[in-house]
């Protein structure tokens, strides 16, 4: 358990039955009255957030957070499963828990699963990923007037702008927190 003065941004606490991470918190001390403290939570389950008011002697309780590494396997039926690199288990995570992460995603990669009293909360990828390039129009030239570059489809289906130099078949480096062009491999 800690108090509500120890809360900080990132720090993940269960108020409720629910896991938030603390998105954004307040110590406000008026010149008459007590002290509170204003915070934004962030459920980890459903990604929306509240806004509470807590008394810093309000009790809460720390969450503890297992990481654990994991390898992607395969995806079938809008199901994703990955295998734990200790024990073996598969474990599977739904579309919609990964959002947007399922466009870096490519079989045998390496992520780290965050559990909590063993359900998956937070599936993290590695900060650079390298993808095949599946589709690629060709450049035209002379098409400098803004910025050289053309739209790629990538083998995970994810389509991002990269130079006009890159073309099918080649392997590009993305930046899984933008979704960036970093370059070529």
């Amino acid at each position: 358990m800690i108090t509500a003065n120890d809360l900080r941004q990132g720090r993940r606490v269960e108020l409720e039955g629910v896991l938030y991470q603390v998105e954004d918190f307040q110590h406000v001390k008026r010149g008459r009255g007590g002290a509170f403290v204003r915070t934004k939570l962030k459920d980890l389950m459903t990604q929306q957030t509240i806004r509470r008011v807590f008394s810093p002697t309000d009790r809460l309780k720390d969450a503890f957070i297992e990481e654990r590494k994991a390898q992607y396997i395969y995806q079938k039926g809008g199901i994703f499963h990955f295998m734990d690199l200790e024990t073996y288990e598969e474990r599977t995570i739904p579309k919609e828990t990964l959002g947007r992460r399922v466009n870096f995603l490519k079989e045998n990669i390496t992520v780290t699963l965050e559990l909590y009293e063993g359900r998956i909360v937070e599936v993290q990828l590695p900060t650079f990923v390298e993808l095949g390039v599946k589709t690629a129009l060709p450049g035209i030239r002379g098409d400098t007037v803004g910025s050289a570059n053309k739209r790629v489809v990538l083998e995970s289906g994810y389509s991002l702008q990269a130079p006009l130099f890159i073309k099918e078949g080649d392997i590009v480096r993305v930046d899984t927190r933008s979704g960036r062009y970093i370059g070529k491999k």
